[in-house]
């Protein structure tokens, strides 16, 4: 399959769509490929997308998936206390999560503005600060 996927996209015959881990996540959408064919998408309960899936491979073309960069929101809490707070705060709202050490990074599935609108009273506060991308 990777052989036929290869010389197709040496032709000029490979398509992609380009989607964000939350679009991954969901069972049923509709997309258009970087050639602009409409695809509509309806997964079974058990099956996910990722990257690389190949939607389509016929003898004249192939569709498949690749994956869009994850941004992740890098925050710091002061102390163990807005740790929790903060913690439990992102759970709440069911971000995504990853930690780096004391860094808590939230993976934006949106616009980044709001998540800092969200986190305004621990940011404003100086229970967290937010942190450069490392």
């Amino acid at each position: 399959m990777a052989e036929r996927i290869h010389s197709l996209s040496h032709d000029g015959k490979l398509e992609e769509i380009h989607l964000s881990a939350a679009d991954t996540a969901r069972k049923r959408l509709r997309v258009k490929t970087d050639k602009g064919t409409d695809c509509a998408i309806a997964l079974a309960r058990d099956a996910c997308l990722e990257n690389g899936s190949v939607l389509l491979l016929e003898d004249g073309r192939a569709i498949i998936i690749r994956m869009l960069e994850t941004k992740w929101l890098r925050i710091v809490p002061v102390n163990d206390a807005a740790a929790l707070e903060l913690g439990y705060f992102a759970g709440n709202l069911h971000w995504r999560v990853r930690f780096d050490e004391a860094v808590l990074e939230i993976a934006l599935d949106g616009p980044e503005q709001n998540y800092l609108d969200r986190l305004a009273n621990h940011l404003d506060s100086g229970r967290a600060r937010r942190v450069d991308n490392a």
